[in-house]
């Protein structure tokens, strides 16, 4: 099981209250009743249920020591998409990007090193906070292609192509169409003269 707190988009210090409030969030943005009919159906159902695990983790590893006695036993750490040793950064810049503290989430981020998936997930999450579109769906194809199994890295490579197709963001695909209709529009125009 993943580290249930990264799940969450949590530090293990957070609060049962910050717990719940992430949950909610999480549970409200992939329902599967938000996709119904939808092609992410399949991976909003397999999402939820992971979100359903974490939570149920956390609240049993708090009530009686479950989730961290179970990983101390089997001799897990904590890691986002099954990589052990998770770094301990990557979970503060989760929590930063949480709290749109992006300045000092990529300061901590440009600090270590880029040799991951999840560092390009972060650098691509914080990127599309900042409306920087290009480059967050740079940062997501590279960390989805380095680890093709995690679905949070494959629903943001999709969610940012249906961004893409739907024409939501200012990409530079979307300007360099605008350029060419804009260049046609012209010639058309001036060939009417």
């Amino acid at each position: 099981m993943n580290d249930p707190y990264a799940v969450l988009g949590l530090s293990p210090s957070a609060s049962d209250e910050e717990v719940k409030r992430a949950y909610r969030a999480l549970v409200k943005k992939y329902h599967p009743d938000n996709y119904v009919n939808n092609p992410l159906a399949d991976l909003a159902e397999a999402k939820m249920k992971e979100i359903n695990e974490a939570y149920d983790a956390i609240v049993k590893g708090r009530t009686q020591g479950g989730y961290q006695q179970q990983a101390q036993s089997n001799g897990n750490r904590y890691g986002t998409g099954g990589q052990a040793g998770q770094n301990p950064a990557f979970l503060q810049v989760r929590q930063l990007i949480v709290q749109n503290n992006l300045a000092e989430a990529e300061r901590i981020l440009r600090s270590t090193a880029a040799n991951s998936a999840e560092w390009y997930f972060l650098m691509g999450s914080i990127a599309y906070k900042r409306g920087w579109m290009d480059d967050a769906r740079q940062n997501f194809w590279t960390a989805s292609s380095m680890e093709p199994n995690n679905i949070e890295y494959r629903q943001a490579v999709n969610q940012m192509n249906l961004q893409a197709q739907r024409g939501s963001y200012q990409g530079g695909d979307d300007l360099a169409n605008l350029c060419t209709t804009l260049c046609c529009l012209n010639c058309l125009c001036n060939s009417c003269n």
